[in-house]
């Protein structure tokens, strides 16, 4: 246990570079940290860090050391949870990646009621507009759109995604109120650039499809820039009602072929067959679950306005 604790020393100092704030992070004197960094040293006969009274920076050794070290003390802290998890109550750290356009003004009621139920759980979230690996990525879990595609990594659906195209009143008054997808064409488009098919639209009104190909003016994987392009009059976009709802409720953006429907995928928690926090993740996958159970209250508000139809094409 004493080279555990040596060894957490020392990558706490290699993280914040300064002995002081590891002692604080550890809720230690810094003559703990500074102690436990020279057994470590002498333990594998080299110093590992260059002193100054201005700086500390990781010798060859330590920084040949300093990565293998990270995953030794967090997988220490995983068994350690792990046993207490086994006891019934539920303690240590969740490590989590979302999605920036579902994080925004949705995300933190969920930690924050999460957390009142089990305040003994820690939770590390990560937020970008990227699909990840949770294995990859060092996370517990990844909650996103279109989850990457491996064998070793399970997928559980949390709520549906509805999409819809919208834009400003102002920029349909200049440019027209497209009254067919194929009059999409004749305006500037901004598209999701992680839809599976972005060139290739399916349409469905009345029980009937329609396909459309279309070119975007703008095309990125950030729901969030979609949304201010649009906001901003620049022209059409196609963004998830997630991200669309507000400006949708308040009139800021209005929908765009309202009588057709586009297809829904699922938002998903997406996580590894063998994970290390198994029993939180579970916890923390149904919290998540009941919370917006089958309809999404974003979704439940822009039905009950009429903004969107009722029905749902699952794709």
């Amino acid at each position: 246990m004493d080279l555990l604790l040596n060894i957490e020393a020392f990558v706490r100092v290699a993280q914040t570079q300064s002995f002081s704030e590891a002692a604080r992070q550890l809720r230690v004197a810094r003559s703990v940290v500074t102690t436990r960094v020279k057994q470590l040293e002498d333990h594998v006969g080299t110093p590992l860090f260059h002193r100054s009274t201005r700086m500390v920076r990781l010798t060859d050794t330590g920084q040949a050391f300093v990565r293998d070290s990270t995953e030794l003390v967090t997988r220490s802290q995983d068994l350690f949870d792990q046993m207490r998890d086994a006891r019934g109550k539920p303690i240590g750290t969740l490590r989590i990646h979302a999605l920036t356009g579902f994080v925004l003004g949705r995300f933190a009621s969920i930690l924050k009621s999460f957390q009142d139920a089990y305040p003994e759980i820690r939770l590390q979230v990560s937020v970008s507009d990227e699909v990840v690996d949770p294995v990859a990525a060092g996370v517990d879990c990844a909650l996103q759109i279109f989850p990457p595609a491996s064998t070793e990594l399970v997928s559980k659906t949390l709520f549906p995604v509805r999409r819809v195209f919208c834009a400003t009143g102002e920029y349909l008054a200049r440019h027209g109120m497209p009254e067919d997808p194929r009059d999409l064409h004749q305006h500037q488009l901004g598209l999701y650039s992680r839809y599976p098919s972005r060139d290739r639209w399916t349409f469905h009104r009345g029980g009937q499809q329609f396909t459309v190909y279309l070119n975007a003016s703008l095309l990125t994987n950030s729901v969030n820039l979609l949304r201010e392009y649009a906001q901003d009059g620049a022209g059409i976009v196609c963004i998830p009602t997630f991200v669309a709802s507000p400006a949708l409720i308040s009139g800021q953006l209005q929908p765009v072929l309202a009588d057709y429907q586009l297809s829904s995928f699922g938002f998903s928690a997406v996580y590894a067959q063998t994970s290390r926090n198994a029993y939180k993740l579970r916890l923390f996958i149904d919290h998540i679950s009941s919370t917006y159970k089958r309809l999404p209250p974003w979704d439940a508000e822009l039905i009950k306005r009429g903004i969107v139809g009722e029905d749902l094409i699952i794709e």
